[in-house]
């Protein structure tokens, strides 16, 4: 006779099989890749990966601030860079704008100074009346009005960077080269010299004797005076002593 089953004895664990063939035997079909459990893990690997987690979070938000830093400081060097090649080249462009203008103007003015030089000559011969008188004094304002100055004047002193000696003489009354004729007069525009003035040039004559000083002539007439008064005078005998 047969012992009875023991009812206190543990259940045999049951078997879990895994099918984890790629091929479904039945379809002949790729199967898709199961899920693998999750490991069970305790309250306190929970804690610790938690904090392993936001301390990843923080060092992941601290670089992408100083990469996000460093990427503004290089835009802003290049703004800054891009401005300052800006303002070079605005100044640099106007610059060259005036530099075309005045170069311009003053090729126009050129052409008017022979027009000039005629209306001076006509102006010295009294010949400047009438209608003639009229347009020869707006071709003056206009050329004024462009910044055109005339210069030379007799007796002013001869400086070669501005004056062309056409003449040369000898005088006396003057301690240095002089302009004493100005044959065409100079023309301007502020600093540059479009035609130096033409002019005729006395320099001191070295033959003539130097002229004595205004001190020493004086200290003569006196002593002369004082000779002559000393003349006129009685001589004394010795018993008037």
């Amino acid at each position: 006779m047969s012992a009875a089953p023991n009812s206190a004895e543990e259940p045999e664990p049951r078997v879990h099989v895994r099918d984890n063939r790629r091929i479904d035997p039945e379809t002949y079909e790729v199967r898709e890749p199961q899920a693998s459990a999750a490991p069970t893990t305790h309250s306190g690997s929970a804690a610790f990966a938690d904090r392993d987690a936001a301390v990843d979070a923080g060092a992941v938000e601290d670089g992408a601030v100083i990469e996000l830093t460093a990427s503004l400081a290089e835009r802003t060097a290049d703004l800054q860079r891009l401005q300052a090649e800006y303002v070079n080249y605005k100044r640099r462009v106007d610059r060259d704008r005036d530099l075309a203008r005045t170069r311009s103007i003053e090729g126009v003015l050129k052409d008017f100074l022979s027009v000039l030089d005629d209306v001076r000559s006509a102006r010295e011969h009294g010949e400047l009346t009438g209608g003639f008188k009229a347009v020869a004094d707006e071709i003056e304002r206009v050329t004024t009005k462009y910044g055109l100055q005339t210069y030379g004047e007799a007796g002013d002193p001869f400086d070669p960077h501005i004056h062309e000696a056409l003449l040369h003489a000898h005088a006396e009354g003057i301690d240095g080269p002089t302009c004493v004729e100005i044959l065409q007069p100079g023309y301007r525009i502020g600093d540059r010299i479009l035609r130096p003035a033409r002019v005729a040039v006395a320099e001191p004559d070295p033959d003539a004797a130097p002229a004595e000083p205004e001190a020493e002539a004086g200290t003569q007439e006196q002593d002369e005076r004082v000779d002559e008064a000393g003349a006129d005078e009685p001589e004394l005998n010795d018993q008037e002593k």
